[in-house]
């Protein structure tokens, strides 16, 4: 049975492998570590182990903390090096505390710093996969950052929702929990007295957009309410449900649980399912190579479970080989899937709006059956 509502997470049954994402506003305070808001929630990650749950941590805080420690301004994200350097000296302590609080229930913490290519990298991602699947099958419990300390703006998450949300994919989790510094999702501001919680959303629409704000209140993540609806998006693809929590509170997951206050990701009606292994991977990425826009006609056939043909597209843009992930986009810039190009952007626009019986005249060789095949394709 999948996870339908909110009280669903800690059951066993429903929810067999749960991430638990963590925010820097609710791990480092003035004073540094939360040390007992963290043993707290430590008490209640035991609590789940104990009825049979295994659990993936996802933990931010690494550069906040090194910042306080070393004295640097601005959360120790006023430059790349900045930040660099603090998540080098904050993972230590964190990954520690972590390790010494698990210990104390007799749970064995595994650190995995992770970056983007990581898990973008099919090979790669294979390996992670790999990795935590063993972990956890020999009863540890994962705890995951996002590599601050080597990563670049160009290979990096960003923030660790989106990461949280690529690990339950990696690993076929049945939700992701985010502890949040607000109660969940908003139809608008939260400090409009008007505001209402939206206590469950299936499928993140373009008016469930609308109501997210990008700025986060403490100042001390990277992430928001944008970047929780984009790792929605990521779960929802694999099947997997996403709640939005409020952290701020002792015992987070127990308070939220018992009061039923949050905000519930479920997959849009009919499309709860979990796509092929490697296709919920391809329509997880958020690094691609190019797009391709493509007409009306081509639109409705993907819709209809076509593969993309060179007639429909009407123009290529990026520089991409053969085998990169593409994303496949109307004349109205609305992404409609993302897909493995068989022919690299050269050839692409060459190909586009020609029929079949043209291509191989165009590149001096038998042409392949689709510029993206079904079976390397999947949908928004």
């Amino acid at each position: 049975m999948p996870v339908t509502r909110l009280a669903d997470l800690t059951d066993p049954a429903q929810c067999p492998c749960l991430v638990v994402k963590v925010g820097s506003s609710l791990l480092v305070g003035a004073n540094g570590l939360r040390r007992e808001w963290i043993a707290a929630l430590v008490d209640e990650i035991a609590t789940c182990r104990a009825r049979g749950q295994s659990v993936i941590i996802v933990s931010s805080g690494a550069i906040a903390l090194g910042a306080a420690r070393l004295g640097l301004e601005k959360g120790g994200r006023g430059s790349l090096a900045d930040a660099q350097a603090a998540a080098s000296v904050g993972q230590i302590a964190l990954s520690g505390l972590w390790a010494e609080l698990l210990e104390r229930h007799g749970h064995t913490a595994a650190q995995l710093l992770l970056t983007l290519d990581d898990l973008e990298d099919r090979r790669r991602y294979l390996n992670a996969t790999a990795t935590l699947g063993r972990l956890l099958d020999a009863g540890a419990v994962p705890v995951i950052n996002e590599n601050d300390s080597v990563a670049t703006h160009e290979i990096r998450f960003g923030d660790n929702d989106r990461l949280a949300a690529r690990v339950a994919q990696a690993v076929q989790a049945s939700a992701v929990l985010l502890l949040s510094d607000v109660d969940g999702l908003f139809d608008r501001d939260p400090a409009d007295p008007a505001a209402t919680l939206v206590r469950e959303v299936r499928g993140v629409s373009a008016d469930i957009k609308a109501m997210a704000s990008a700025e986060s209140g403490s100042g001390l993540g990277s992430g928001g309410m944008t970047s929780k609806l984009q790792a929605a998006e990521i779960a929802e693809l694999a099947g997997v449900a996403l709640a939005i929590v409020n952290g701020t509170h002792e015992a987070p997951i127990a308070r939220a649980l018992a009061s039923d206050t949050g905000t519930l990701f479920l997959p849009a009606p009919g499309k709860r399912r979990r796509d092929a292994a490697r296709k919920a991977w391809l329509g997880g990425r958020m690094k691609l190579k190019g797009a391709l826009v493509v007409d009306s006609g081509a639109a409705r056939a993907l819709q209809g479970g076509s593969s993309l043909l060179a007639a429909g597209v009407t123009a290529v843009s990026g520089v991409f080989a053969r085998g990169d992930p593409v994303s496949i986009v109307d004349a109205g810039g609305t992404v409609l899937a993302h897909g493995l190009s068989e022919y690299d952007s050269g050839e692409c626009d060459r190909l586009k709006g020609r029929q079949s019986s043209e291509h191989e005249a165009l590149l001096g060789y038998a042409p392949r059956s689709a510029v993206v095949h079904r079976n390397q394709l999947v949908l928004k």
